[in-house]
């Protein structure tokens, strides 16, 4: 395993720049890293450098529909996951379908209004913090439905691993891996460093996640304002929305209880299952 200076290094690449094989491929088939064949950017969060949470039970991934018998044999295996839960839009997964897993649960919950496309404007300043604070805390409120399926299994089904995926594995996914983390008691410099791994684990896709934010951003080309601040990952824009759930809803832990309807005690099991196996 590298260490997190080397990781977070490298996850600091700019997005315009490639990351060579040479530079990724020892990286994503080392711990946390996952290789799973057919999909990217799979990762053990428990295996994350610094991560307080247990190995083996919460994993997150890239887009699942291109696996291949050699990728599915891992997810059923050699992980044992038991549950995929799919954070996609009916149309990402109408055009790409998760393949069905033996013995495997797939949950995908519709979320409660389709998600907005990013406006390129509120990315051009600074590093596009005010931008992904705004994408972000939409997600949280998007997708409540599905973090409340998510944390219910964490507490009431601590024995069954599981793996959270959307469609690059790194925005909404990361927003689900950062509150787990978060819950489990990690420090805010390991849940950036989690978020931005997903700069490494998208390398291999990265001319195709680009293309796909052309098209879902309605951009009239890569060059546009804002553009580049929107596909890159940076510290800054998760701390802006991090500082954002603060202000919204007083923290992950009080949106937990006042806004998914976790009880106290719910919490409490919910974050040592998280920690303890």
């Amino acid at each position: 395993m590298a260490d997190a200076a080397a990781l977070l290094k490298l996850a600091e690449t700019d997005v315009s720049q490639e990351i060579t094989k040479e530079q990724y491929v020892p990286v994503l088939t080392s711990p946390p890293f996952v290789f799973v064949d057919g999909t990217f950017n799979t990762r053990d969060i428990g295996l994350v450098p610094g991560s307080p949470m247990r190995a083996g039970f919460a994993f997150r991934s890239g887009a699942l529909a291109r696996l291949t018998d050699n990728g599915k044999a891992v997810l059923e295996g050699k992980l044992g996951i038991k549950r995929v839960f799919d954070l996609r839009s009916p149309e990402e997964r109408s055009a790409g379908p998760d393949p069905p897993l033996e013995g495997v649960e797939n949950t995908w919950i519709k979320s409660s209004r389709p998600d907005s496309t990013p406006d390129l404007d509120h990315f051009v300043a600074g590093a596009g913090e005010d931008g992904y604070r705004e994408m972000y805390l939409e997600v949280v409120d998007v997708y409540q439905e599905s973090w409340k399926a998510i944390l219910e299994h964490v507490r009431d089904r601590p024995q069954d691993p599981f793996l959270v995926h959307c469609t690059a594995g790194r925005d909404r996914t990361g927003v689900l891996s950062g509150l787990l983390l978060t819950l489990a008691g990690a420090s805010p410099d390991v849940v950036v460093l989690d978020y931005m791994l997903s700069r490494i684990g998208t390398e291999p896709v990265r001319m195709m996640l680009l293309d796909f934010a052309v098209a879902g951003t309605g951009a009239k080309s890569q060059e546009q304002p804002g553009f580049y601040n929107l596909i890159n990952l940076r510290a800054s824009c998760w701390k802006a929305f991090v500082d954002g759930v603060q202000k919204e809803y007083g923290g992950f832990e009080q949106f937990i209880t006042d806004k998914l309807g976790f009880s106290k005690d719910d919490l409490a099991k919910i974050k040592a299952n998280l920690t303890k196996s």
